[in-house]
């Protein structure tokens, strides 16, 4: 479990995952989600699953700070598993 803080006009990398899936639940602000072609917007007390092997990304376009708890499940949950797809920080995979 993670307590994740996006702050105003950030965002995480464009990433999936092999071994295991990600639940998001937004205790605080609004998300923008991206799960494989689609996108959605998220409010306090919503919550999404991310299913291992789906591309995603969040998102917080407001101007408040975003906080979001994660649950992962699955086999496996070392940072190792991150296949980043695009990164705005100039991280990059060699998966």
């Amino acid at each position: 479990v993670k307590l994740l803080h996006v702050l105003p006009g950030e965002k995480l990398s464009l990433q999936k995952h092999k071994y295991r899936s990600e639940t998001w639940y937004v205790i605080d602000g609004t998300a923008r989600v991206t799960k494989e072609n689609d996108r959605f917007t998220l409010q306090t007390g919503d919550s999404i699953v991310i299913e291992k092997n789906l591309s995603h990304r969040l998102e917080n376009q407001s101007g408040r700070p975003l906080q979001i708890i994660e649950v992962q499940t699955g086999s496996y949950f070392g940072e190792d598993d991150i296949v980043r797809l695009g990164d705005s920080y100039g991280r990059v995979d060699l998966h």
